[in-house]
C-alpha cells in the first residue's frame, strides 16, 4: 500500500521542475547522431540488392519457376542475377575503402565481450517482444547482444554469398572447377537459407513491426539520430557515453 509521495531532495525537485518547464515550452530536443550518411546509402543499397537476388535467385535455382517464366524471362533474370551481384559485393567494399576506420568500429562492437546486462538482455529478449510494458530489459551499449549474434551471422552470410557468387560467376564465364561448382552451389545456398532467417529477423525489428521498437526504422532510413530518449531506453551505456562526450548530439524543434 502507498504510503504517500515519493520524497526527493530540492535538487532533484528544481530538476524535474525545470524538465517540465522545457516541455511546456515546447522548444528543443536532444538527438544522438547514430548512423553516417555514408552509412545509410551502404545499408539502403545493399538491402534492396539483397532483396532483388533473393527474388531472382529462386528462378535461376528452382526449376519449376525457372519451367513457369519461360526460357527469356530466366536468361534476363540471370543476367539481372549477375548484375545484381555485382552490385551487392561491390557497394559495402567501395564503403569500406572510403571509410576503414567505420568497419573497424563495427567489427569492435561486433566481437565486444558480453557483460552481465548482455547475458541478462538475450534471456529476456522474447517475452520482451509481446510483454515490454511489464519487463524492464538491461541497459546496453552501442549494439544490443542480440543485435551483435544476428548482424554478425548477417555479415558471414553476406561475404559468403559474395565470394561464392563471384566464384560461380568465373565458373560459368572464365574458368570450369569441375565438381567443384556443385560445393559452391552448394555453400551459396547456405547463405541465402542463412541470409533468410537473420534477414527476416533484422527487418522484423529494424522495421519496428514489435512495439518496443515502433519508429526505428529512421534510424536507417532517416536521418540517422534517435532521440535522446529512445537512446538511453534501447541503449543505455552507449547513451550516456554519447551524452557525456556531447560530440554527436544535435538539438531539433519538438513536433
Amino acid at each position: 500500500m502507498s504510503k504517500g509521495p515519493v520524497a526527493v531532495c530540492a535538487e532533484e525537485a528544481a530538476q524535474n521542475q525545470a524538465f517540465l518547464e522545457q516541455l511546456s515550452k515546447g522548444g528543443t530536443a536532444r538527438y544522438l547522431k547514430r548512423h553516417s550518411l555514408q552509412a545509410r546509402l551502404t545499408h539502403g543499397i545493399t538491402i534492396v540488392a539483397c532483396i532483388l537476388l533473393a527474388i531472382s535467385g529462386l528462378f535461376v535455382f528452382v526449376p519449376a519457376l525457372a519451367a513457369a517464366a519461360g526460357p527469356d524471362a530466366v536468361w534476363l533474370i540471370r543476367m539481372s542475377h549477375r548484375v545484381l551481384g555485382v552490385v551487392f559485393v561491390a557497394v559495402p567494399l567501395i564503403s569500406a575503402l572510403l571509410a576503414p576506420k567505420g568497419v573497424a568500429h563495427i567489427f569492435k562492437n561486433l566481437f565486444a565481450k558480453w557483460d552481465g546486462d548482455d547475458k541478462k538482455w538475450m534471456v529476456l529478449f522474447f517475452p520482451y517482444l509481446f510483454m515490454a510494458k511489464w519487463i524492464h530489459m538491461p541497459d546496453q551499449h552501442e549494439l544490443k547482444s542480440g543485435q551483435r549474434f544476428a548482424d554478425g551471422m548477417l555479415w558471414f552470410a553476406g561475404a559468403l554469398m559474395g565470394i561464392t557468387g563471384v566464384v560461380l560467376l568465373l565458373g560459368t564465364t572464365l574458368f570450369d572447377f569441375g565438381a567443384a561448382q556443385g560445393v559452391f552451389l552448394f555453400l551459396h545456398d547456405v547463405g541465402f537459407l542463412l541470409i533468410a532467417v537473420f534477414g527476416l529477423a533484422h527487418i522484423f525489428l529494424g522495421a519496428g513491426i514489435f512495439q518496443p521498437y515502433r519508429g526505428t526504422h529512421t534510424l536507417m532510413f532517416g536521418d540517422g539520430t534517435v532521440s535522446e530518449s529512445d537512446a538511453l531506453y534501447h541503449w543505455g551505456h552507449w547513451a550516456r557515453e554519447e551524452l557525456a562526450a556531447g560530440t554527436n548530439i544535435v538539438e531539433k524543434k519538438r513536433s
